[in-house]
């Protein structure tokens, strides 16, 4: 399997929503994000670098039920209690759409040029962030859920009778965790010495078996840095490669 990346920062001019221009007041407006369904990013003043009174805000079109800015406000809330994850800010919706409003976390994105051009610190700091987070978030008292069961009930009627047919029934868990839910590359930050700093955009953050994570980190290496990266993914993990569970994740996270 082969997947492009399905998100990027914006390559030509983005139209500012009015509430964003709002937010901003006199900072200055940069649109760093534009994920695959339209949502947008901005980063209100600042450099990107998580000083000073850097913010981010996360805006979806009204219309848009894939984004749940309010979900990923309660998720955020919920998970940095023990973990490094941007602080809510302000959350609001309108007739327009909705928009999250964050804190600068220090570090650069795993895709900043930085890191694309030193891959293997990259790759092993997104295994090694994707283990602190596993290993810090408390199954037990996580009130989401990220299973197989629920994704395939939220993707509807994407998922037929054939493409059922082709995922199968999933692998028993290895170690169900609080999984990160978009555990891709550019989710994950690293600081200028390349340590494991945070992790961004937990919308979909939820009780799952690891792999569901591990399995896409790993794959979008390929996808932002070339092939041969994964190995690096998983020795920082702490794992060894499973294949039936690496297989069935990755086509999961295709057909949902």
């Amino acid at each position: 399997m082969s997947r492009p990346p399905i998100a990027s920062v914006p390559a030509g001019p983005v139209d500012v929503p009015r509430v964003v221009a709002e937010l901003a007041g006199s900072d200055a407006v940069t649109p760093v994000w534009r994920n695959e369904v339209g949502g947008l990013t901005f980063r209100l003043g600042g450099t990107g670098e998580g000083t000073g009174g850097t913010r981010y805000v996360k805006w979806a079109a009204a219309g848009t039920p894939e984004i749940d800015l309010a979900g990923e406000a309660e998720r955020l809330t919920w998970a940095r209690q023990w973990t490094a994850v941007p602080k809510v800010l302000a959350y609001g919706s309108d007739a327009d759409g909705a928009w999250l409003v964050t804190a600068a976390l220090p570090g650069r994105s795993a895709v900043d040029p930085r890191w694309t051009a030193d891959p293997a610190t990259a790759a092993a700091a997104i295994g090694r962030g994707l283990r602190l987070l596993h290993d810090a978030l408390p199954v037990a008292r996580c009130p989401y859920d990220w299973g197989v069961e629920r994704r395939l009930r939220r993707a509807g009627e994407r998922i037929g009778p054939a493409e059922a047919r082709r995922l199968g029934r999933p692998p028993a868990p290895d170690r169900l965790v609080v999984c990160h839910g978009d555990a891709c590359a550019p989710n994950t930050l690293l600081h200028d010495d390349g340590t494991f700093a945070g992790h961004v955009d937990l919308g979909s953050l939820g009780v799952a078996d690891r792999w569901a994570d591990l399995a896409v980190a790993a794959w979008s290496t390929e996808w932002n840095y070339g092939p041969g990266h994964d190995g690096e993914v998983y020795d920082a993990y702490g794992v060894a490669p499973d294949p039936e569970r690496i297989a069935y994740y990755r086509l999961l996270w295709d057909l949902t």
